[in-house]
């Protein structure tokens, strides 16, 4: 997540933005009526699947809004096509240190699976969320996904991004301004940073959080607990909706009936909306005493309590595994 003065301002600005707008719309704008003409004949996107230039994995660069942006990339095994996982960080953080934490790069790939982590534009600590100020980072990845496409073989039906922190907020959000193009989203402590929108396309959704995070708490009000100073008095602008009210806003708006209520392992609740509109689904593993952690073998101390016995990526994966495809 990153720490310091400089990334808590950057935080709370991008926070107040995000309780305060509307939330992105799933709506197609409507177009004008006029009268028939020829279309033009266009040739179809390039499949990577058909050969031609292959990604290696590692370190690469894409240019977009005229900013050269960095992205790592983990290749699987065998020909494909592959389904695809955009792996976010959060702010104030990088792609090398959201790929060690994460794990999803190996893990991912050793299930068959393309991972691209990218990082934020250079000089910036966060993604640009929809409906926040600066050009939305939903473009970036966009054409992130379709490099990917162009020069992989992936299965454009099973694509999918996961998020930490302020990343998991963007990857919620990815679920509606990509307007379909995911069929799963996973948001790791920071679902409640964006507003399910009105009529989201039919995704997959997990989130996990912990109950004793103090970044962005379970129960919701203000961020950055432990703030002093001129910092506490901006946290205290900004409050956050409950993470089990959020969970509950996305399952009503993806038509989801009750949820079913169990503990997959000690001092973790599992409340999981199945059978929901046009196959989405909706799950949130609350951690009791889970701080602002990615769950796994991984422990950050500075970032509370992680919970090791459940495995974050490995769940993350077996829910995009079973989506289904867009």
């Amino acid at each position: 997540m990153g720490g310091g003065r400089g990334v808590g301002v950057a935080l709370l600005t991008a926070m107040l933005v995000v309780v305060t707008a509307a939330g992105c719309s799933g709506r197609t704008p409507e177009r004008p009526s006029a009268a028939p003409t020829t279309v033009p004949t266009v040739a179809p996107p390039p499949d990577g699947c058909a050969g031609g230039p292959r990604l290696a994995e590692g370190r690469h660069t894409i240019e977009f809004g005229g900013l050269e942006r960095v992205f790592l990339l983990a290749l699987p095994e065998g020909d494909g096509p592959h389904p695809v996982l955009l792996n976010l960080h959060g702010l104030g953080s990088n792609a090398r240190e959201q790929a060690a934490y994460s794990r999803l790069p190996r893990v991912g790939a050793e299930r068959g699976y393309v991972v691209a982590t990218p990082q934020v534009a250079k000089g910036r600590l966060a993604w640009t969320l929809p409906n926040g100020f600066g050009p939305d980072d939903t473009g970036f990845l966009g054409a992130l996904l379709d490099r990917l496409e162009q020069e992989l073989c992936v299965d454009r039906r099973r694509q999918f991004a996961a998020g930490l922190s302020y990343g998991g907020g963007m990857a919620a959000a990815l679920a509606c301004s990509m307007r379909g193009r995911l069929a799963g989203v996973a948001a790791v402590a920071g679902l409640s940073l964006v507003r399910p929108c009105p009529e989201p396309p039919p995704v997959t959704l997990v989130s996990f959080h912990g109950t004793a995070d103090r970044t962005v708490p379970y129960g919701g009000g203000h961020p950055l607990r432990d703030a002093t100073g001129d910092l506490r008095k901006l946290a205290e602008m900004v409050k956050l909706p409950p993470v089990r009210r959020s969970a509950e806003g996305w399952a009503e708006a993806l038509g989801c009936p009750e949820p079913r209520v169990s503990s997959p392992v000690r001092s973790v609740e599992l409340r999981a909306w199945d059978g929901c509109a046009a196959g989405a689904d909706v799950r949130l593993y609350t951690v009791g005493g889970g701080g602002h952690t990615w769950p796994g073998p991984i422990e950050v101390p500075r970032l509370g309590a992680t919970a090791r016995g459940l495995d974050a990526s490995a769940l993350i994966l077996d829910a995009f595994d079973a989506a289904e495809p867009r």
